[in-house]
């Protein structure tokens, strides 16, 4: 998909829909990816009622 489609898009769209980037959790359940700390995702998780026994911090970095 082109920059410019995307930006089409975005433009044509009354609402935005914004995810917090803590929010965000692997496919398989892994709390990854969150600059401010594993500890500190999970404590948003939990104040917002999204936490779930499932979710688990993996061993190594999915990161590139």
């Amino acid at each position: 998909m082109s920059a410019q489609a995307v930006g089409f898009a975005v433009g044509r769209n009354e609402i935005s829909l914004i995810v917090p980037c803590h929010r965000v959790v692997g496919t398989n359940g892994s709390l990854a990816g969150y600059a401010g700390g594993i500890d500190k995702k999970i404590t948003f998780l939990k104040l917002e009622g999204a936490y779930k026994n499932e979710y688990f911090i993996p061993k190594h970095s999915t990161a590139p």
